[in-house]
């Protein structure tokens, strides 16, 4: 039967889908991310099993990866190039003062999973924990994956729902939003300098730099 709820196995079928039709796409944020991260104290938000980690980490001064889940955080501490990364689990909504503070921040094939209404209070939550200057990149599915991954269905607040088969032949109901520029500028409005956005085969990426008091 359909199981109504939001699943990090999400996350794990969505690298699936990367890793057959992607390929390019991986070819270009390997470098990219590396260098936007290039020696700075990164926050790495709701990083699943560590697809991504990876490549933030390999020129960053430090990074702590969190997710609200254990189980795919231990396969993320398994994973190449990971033997430096600090891993913590921890709300997304809710980051803990504990935390740190940081100046860069990344969140990969997350923001699709926020709900329109918790969009603004997400990313002002994130802001909390990082510098003014800091650097934030969101990347995210564009919406060539819904050739694969068709919307089923829309609720009162204009969210989109997609329905997922897994392997035990479960189907399960996950949100996935697909806001386009404008919607991530307006968001962004007075609290980032520096936005650009940019569009790939398989994503959309979007980076800028905080703006706030010390």
């Amino acid at each position: 039967g359909l199981r109504l709820e939001v699943l990090h196995t999400s996350g794990a079928i969505e690298n699936q889908q990367l890793l057959k039709d992607g390929k390019a796409d991986i070819a270009f944020l390997q470098p990219w991310l590396a260098h936007h991260f290039r020696g700075r104290a990164v926050l790495e938000v709701a990083c699943g099993t560590g697809f991504w980690t990876p490549h933030v980490a390999s020129e960053a001064r430090h990074l702590i990866a969190t997710d609200g889940t254990a189980e795919p955080l231990a396969l993320a501490r398994a994973r190449p190039g990971c033997e430096r990364v600090e891993f913590a689990l921890a709300d997304a909504y809710q980051l803990p003062e504990s935390l740190g503070r940081f100046d860069a921040a990344f969140a990969g094939l997350w923001f699709s999973h926020v709900p329109k209404a918790r969009q603004a209070s997400f990313l002002a939550g994130l802001h909390e924990r990082l510098h003014p200057g800091s650097r934030v990149v969101l990347m995210d599915n564009n919406e060539s994956q819904l050739l694969d991954f068709p919307i089923t269905e829309t609720d009162g607040e204009g969210n989109t729902f997609q329905h997922r088969s897994l392997a035990d032949g479960s189907v399960h109901r996950v949100l996935k939003n697909f806001p386009d520029e404008s919607r991530l500028r307006e968001l962004l409005q007075g609290q980032a300098t520096a936005v650009s956005y940019r569009m790939l085969d398989q994503f959309w990426l979007l980076s800028y730099e905080t703006v706030g008091r010390a």
